[in-house]
């Protein structure tokens, strides 16, 4: 039997027989003595292999990496002058006296040394998740969970499952569906979220809910989203966003003191529209100490209509940020951040360099300052706060435009002058909008169920395009690691929220009847809030990408190379669930997939 993990044995296992279980790691063989690393989930240790023990040392001359072995031995301490007091085994090495092979292994398709594509590596993830990093990973990921647990049952909150296959509703993305073999045409949908299953639990008086629990969403891939993720769900009555805020902030100090000894501090509450004025984001990095400042005052009534046509118009907006040191920036490089606002819809990127500014006028450099007499451009000067090195950056268009590509340069010149200050920077951002309009038709920013922000039904219908939602996000390095929102929970605010999003009596009662007939029962006041467990332990734990803190991820287009899924149905099954498939011939051979319909 195993006496410990091979990571956890340390100077305390001194002069002690230890059998342990895991993996070679690496084999040395120093002409007569060999030193195998032996690995498993916890960690490396050192053991030596010495010819006094002729059977051992013959049969460890055969070892290579990856053979899962059992080594049985003396724990000795090693001399002070090789010592590794970087590693806990590091003052320690294990005699070995006894080994045996559980199972060999041929040479590895993955190189441990460089990086393999992701392709590799998740068609060969059982290898992959050997490696200590993703061993680690996965290892921090199950005390999150753990300690989130912890956290809720000491606060009342019950676990409660809900169901996975359940009834298809509007949420923002497109569902997963599921034939019903025993309801000839129908389908079952996979949730994109316990939403409504929660709020019922609440109708239902359990008062303190939560899961941690698999949602679905068919939609397009990137580094921080896959068609399967996990969710933290917390759910409670008789609780307003303040009391809702204040336990998951609670919980979020708690995971990284325990977890990073990292103090949070404050949380500080912003709004959605000031973080979208001040930052061009509604998740905003504060570690960025960039600011966009709104310079519509200044700009218009000059003779540039780049700048004075948004500036006069109610749906534009131009706004300047200030970059230090940012006057170093050749033309090139100018033109290359102009290149990058253009992905975000931007015409342009106009600029004055601030080469001196004890000189005024003189001291700038910039092809727009003809435009500009000297009472703008020491309004300017000192509305932006420039100082002698600076540069001005400007974005002139749709207040939309503007924020997005802004935003998104503000995060990019961050990055690229080594600005970020400090390591962890959250905040709570709250009073969004309770809708957006696209093309004349209102859309629930965060999702129908959302309670407007003091407001009634009337006051909601005369004017639900400046109405708040009762939401808040928490925000933590620029990365959205929470939302969560007050509930409606009358049945009338309910039905007019739906009638103000277009969606007719007959479409609610089919889509969301029994919600609505829920809400006539003394339904209480509920509020909650839902993490993204993967984005938060990626955080965490300083990865790149969701995927690397998963155990088996999908690729970006939604593919599993592991088990090769998805896959074709057999026919025999499709016929039974009374479907058939369409399918395109190949061009390459003009063949069809056996067994099915074509056309």
């Amino acid at each position: 039997m195993r006496t410990d993990y091979c990571g956890n044995i340390d100077a305390s296992y001194a002069n002690k027989e230890v059998t342990l279980y895991g993996w070679v790691n690496k084999r040395r063989d120093l002409g007569g003595v060999i030193f195998i690393d032996l690995r498993d989930r916890e960690g490396i240790v050192q053991v030596v292999i010495d010819p006094d023990t002729a059977e051992t040392f013959e049969l460890a001359s055969t070892l290579r990496n990856e053979f899962c072995v059992a080594i049985t031995g003396l724990v000795r301490m090693r001399p002070e002058s090789q010592a590794n007091k970087e590693m806990k085994t590091g003052e320690i090495e294990v005699l070995g006296k006894a080994l045996s092979i559980f199972n060999s292994a041929p040479a590895l398709p993955l190189d441990w040394n460089q990086d393999n594509s992701e392709e590799q590596r998740l068609k060969y993830r059982y290898l992959d998740l050997r490696r200590p990093l993703m061993t680690q990973r996965l290892v921090f990921r199950s005390k999150v969970t753990s300690l989130v647990r912890r956290f809720l049952d000491g606060d009342g909150f019950l676990d409660i499952e809900t169901p996975i296959l359940t009834k298809a509703t509007p949420e923002g993305a497109r569902d997963y569906l599921v034939p019903s073999r025993t309801h000839k045409g129908q389908f079952f949908a996979l949730p994109q979220s316990p939403q409504l299953f929660k709020q019922l639990l609440m109708m239902s008086g359990m008062d303190k809910y939560y899961q941690i629990v698999k949602c679905f969403r068919d939609e397009d891939l990137r580094a921080d989203r896959q068609p399967e993720f996990t969710q933290i769900d917390i759910e409670t009555t008789f609780l307003d966003a303040e009391g809702v805020m204040a336990i998951t902030e609670k919980m979020m100090r708690l995971l990284f003191s325990e977890l990073l000894n990292v103090d949070l501090g404050d949380f500080p509450t912003i709004s959605y529209a000031e973080a979208m004025q001040r930052y061009g984001s509604d998740k905003p990095d504060l570690r960025n100490p960039l600011e966009l400042v709104d310079v519509d005052d200044i700009v218009k009534d000059i003779d540039f209509k780049v700048f004075s046509g948004p500036a006069n118009d109610k749906k534009g907006r131009v706004a300047a940020i200030r970059v230090p040191g940012g006057a170093t920036l050749s033309r090139k490089q100018i033109d290359d951040y102009g290149k990058f606002v253009s992905i975000y819809g931007a015409k342009g990127l106009a600029w004055i360099k601030v080469n001196d500014l004890s000189q005024g006028i003189d001291g700038l450099q910039s092809p727009i300052l003809k435009f500009f007499d000297e009472a703008s451009i020491n309004a300017l000067l000192e509305k932006t706060g420039a100082q002698t090195g600076d540069i001005l950056l400007f974005g002139a268009d749709s207040k939309t435009v503007v924020t997005d590509a802004m935003g998104a340069l503000r995060l990019k010149l961050g990055e690229d002058f080594d600005l970020l200050e400090g390591e962890w920077r959250p905040l709570w951002v709250v009073d969004f909008p309770m809708f957006e309009e696209v093309d004349g038709e209102l859309y629930a920013l965060h999702h129908p169920f959302t309670a407007p922000r003091d407001s009634s039904i009337e006051a909601l219908k005369a004017n639900p395009a400046e109405a708040l939602s009762n939401a808040y996000d928490m925000v933590l390095n620029g990365v959205e690691l929470g939302g969560g929102s007050v509930r409606i929970h009358n049945m009338d605010m309910q039905a007019t929220v739906f009638q103000l999003l277009g969606i007719t009596d007959e479409e609610a009662n089919e889509k969301f009847g029994f919600l609505l007939e829920a809400l006539r029962y003394g339904t209480p006041p509920h509020a909650g809030l839902a993490f993204g467990l993967d984005r938060m332990v990626m955080l965490m734990t300083g990865a790149d990408s969701i995927r690397d803190v998963m155990a088996f991820p999908k690729t970006t287009t939604a593919a599993c190379p592991l088990t090769n899924a998805p896959g074709f149905a057999n026919p025999a099954q499709l016929a039974e669930l009374s479907i058939a498939t369409v399918i395109k011939s190949d061009p390459k051979t003009d063949s069809k997939e056996p067994g099915k319909d074509a056309e």
